[in-house]
Parts: C-alpha cells; structure tokens; sequence
C-alpha cells in the first residue's frame, strides 16, 4: 500500500521486525564491548586481595594514592630510553612498577625525584621498578643534568619528548599535571593512582608498595 505521494508505507509487523532486529544487534555490541572489557581484565595480574592490602595501606604519606576495585588495562604507553631509543612497559612485564611523569620545570617533581630514587634502591629487583619519565621537550640534556646533579643513581632514564604518553594517559583520564604517578601491576594494569607528589621514601610508601607486590 502506498500513500497519497506514492510512498510505500511500513506495515506494523514490519515495524516490530525491524525494531527486534536493531535491538538484537546492538544487544550483541554491548555483549562484545563487555566480554572484551572482560578479556582485557582477565589479563591483568593483581589480584583482588592484593588490591584490597592496597587499599588498606594508602594511609598517611600514601593517602591520596586512588586503588580501583579491579586491575584497570592501559593503552601501549611508549618513551625512549636514555640513548633516545624508543621502548616502553614491555620491558617491564614481570614487575610492578611505579610509574612517575615528572619535568625539570615542575618544581613537585625536582623535589620528590630523590625519594623515587630511594625507592628504588629500598625495593627495587626481579619484581618491581621504579620508572621515570622526563617530559622535557627538546633535547635530554637538561633532565639527565639535573639527575646527575641530585645524585640520583637507581632510577633508569627515560623521556618522551613529544609528551605522547602524556596525551594518551589523559585520553584514559590520568595525566591531569605533574607529577603524575601510576602504580601497575606485572602485566602492566593500573593498581595505583596517584596525581600530584607524594614522599616516596616513607614507611607508608613502603608498606604500600610491599601490599602491590603481596608480601
């Protein structure tokens, strides 16, 4: 049947088929985005009572440091190391790593960088690191300067120049200043956030990085 234009028109049963068939189909959208969301969790490593001692321990000194309810999957995160090479946590699965966004002209981050510095030599080995990122643009020179000027002599060194790793973390909603700090677990999912400075040598640092590593 058409109408008075000569436009054919929908019956109702046509309607309702149609309507059932777009509701099947975005059904089965909302049943893919969760089982990949799923897939995505079920590859994280930390585990529930790992992420509960977390919880506990982000007390004092440690805080405002934010613990979700589950292992929260990152995008690939890249920098370059200290011969300009790019890389990125790859080479860091295997451990929990404290993950720090700092520059040389943000001032909270030239003070906190000798605390990550002890850190890591109060926990760092086979399980866990400590993982700076300058986002000085231009060359290294000047951040690797202020590194040696400090004594820093247990942190590794790595940049990102183009500020990269910066804009994908705020597309994920992390990275809103510097310092920005993540702590992920040993396949790379987030387990700690925490934005702004903090004193990293601590005992309440310790103990919460002992709750991430399960000891």
């Amino acid at each position: 049947m058409s109408d008075p234009a000569g436009r054919p028109r929908f019956s109702a049963v046509r309607l309702v088929a149609l309507a059932l068939v777009a509701g099947a189909a975005l059904g089965a959208l909302a049943l893919y985005g969760i089982a990949a969301q799923d897939k995505a969790e079920a590859a994280c490593a930390a585990s529930p009572a790992a992420l509960k001692a977390m919880k506990a321990a982000a007390v004092g000194e440690m805080a405002a440091v934010v613990t979700p309810d589950a292992p929260r999957p990152l995008p690939p995160l890249v920098f370059q190391d200290a011969a300009g090479a790019n890389g990125g946590l790859d080479q860091y699965r295997g451990k929990v790593v404290v993950l720090n966004l700092w520059a040389t002209w943000c001032a909270p981050c030239r003070k906190e960088m000798p605390a990550l510095d002890a850190l890591a030599r109060e926990r760092g080995g086979a399980d866990f690191a400590v993982v700076p990122v300058s986002l000085d643009l231009g060359s290294a020179d000047k951040p690797k300067a202020f590194l040696n000027e400090i004594g820093v002599t247990s942190l590794p060194f790595h940049a990102d120049p183009s500020n990269k790793l910066f804009r994908d973390l705020r597309a994920v909603g992390r990275g809103a200043g510097l310092p920005t700090t993540l702590i992920l677990d040993k396949a790379g999912c987030e387990i700690g956030y925490l934005p702004g400075p903090a004193e990293w040598a601590s005992p309440d640092a310790l103990k919460l990085i002992d709750a991430a590593l399960g000891r």
